[in-house]
């Protein structure tokens, strides 16, 4: 497992963190906090499990399984953002994006030899 996967794994407990953060730090009721602190993270682990993981169950195209990681760790870079923390949410995504470029090229390449 090179260094890249390591920090990808990190980079999507993060999101999934951010998420739940966001989600219970909303505005409302103790029911709706609950609801979103806990339903959207389950909701972007279903999807990184069915569409994004290596091993995902669904194989979708190169782009969909990008749609879906854009989706969670764009979700959870505004998540941080929402709470206002702008900065952190702009290193996230940024390095989000970074890492997700490396690693499907990485696998790419590899699948090609």
């Amino acid at each position: 497992m090179t260094l890249n996967e390591v920090l990808a794994f990190v980079l999507e407990l993060v999101a999934i963190g951010c998420l739940a953060w966001w989600g219970f730090g909303t505005d409302g009721g103790v029911v709706a906090r609950t609801a979103l602190g806990l339903g959207l993270p389950l909701a972007g682990v279903v999807l990184w499990g069915l569409f994004a993981a290596p091993k995902a169950r669904v194989r979708l195209p190169l782009a969909g399984v990008l749609a879906v990681k854009a989706l969670v760790f764009g979700g959870g870079a505004w998540g941080v953002h929402a709470r206002g923390h702008t900065a952190a949410a702009v290193v996230l995504a940024a390095v989000t994006t970074v890492n997700t470029a490396v690693a499907e090229t990485a696998r790419r390449r590899a699948r090609t030899r």
